[in-house]
């Protein structure tokens, strides 16, 4: 079974994801902290990472980080860049040119509210295979 890490602080879509990616086959490794998402990715083998971009409980050496700081930092070290990285936001679906998008590195996004579960395992498997 494939790990997915998935980095968000809201319970109900914590609950969500368990849910949606239990039933398509993956183990969901769920956290919020930025040192465990670290020490998780120096130890396990990690297929892709879902990350929120709006964090709000999340911290990196004491330090507040959200999800495209995060992410960008994951896809700039060497051990970590080949690992797919799709960022969940609010945000407009034509986030592609926004300097954010750029700066987190992320390989895919998608929007919420994830209305069509369909398009995000679709999505999910398609970063996995690549």
């Amino acid at each position: 079974m494939r790990n997915i890490l998935i980095v968000e602080d809201d319970p109900f879509t914590v609950d969500f994801y368990r849910f949606i990616f239990k039933r398509a086959g993956y183990n969901p490794l769920v956290m919020e902290d930025g040192d465990k998402v670290l020490d998780i990715l120096d130890s396990t083998d990690v297929s892709l990472i879902i990350m929120d971009i709006n964090l709000k409980n999340t911290y990196l050496k004491g330090d507040k980080i959200d999800g495209v700081k995060l992410s960008g930092l994951i896809k700039r070290n060497e051990k970590f860049s080949r690992i797919p990285v799709m960022l969940v936001t609010a945000y407009s679906p034509s986030i592609k040119g926004n300097e954010f998008y750029k700066e987190s590195l992320a390989d895919d996004y998608i929007t919420k509210p994830i209305v069509d579960f369909n398009i995000l395992i679709e999505k999910v498997n398609d970063l996995v295979a690549n």
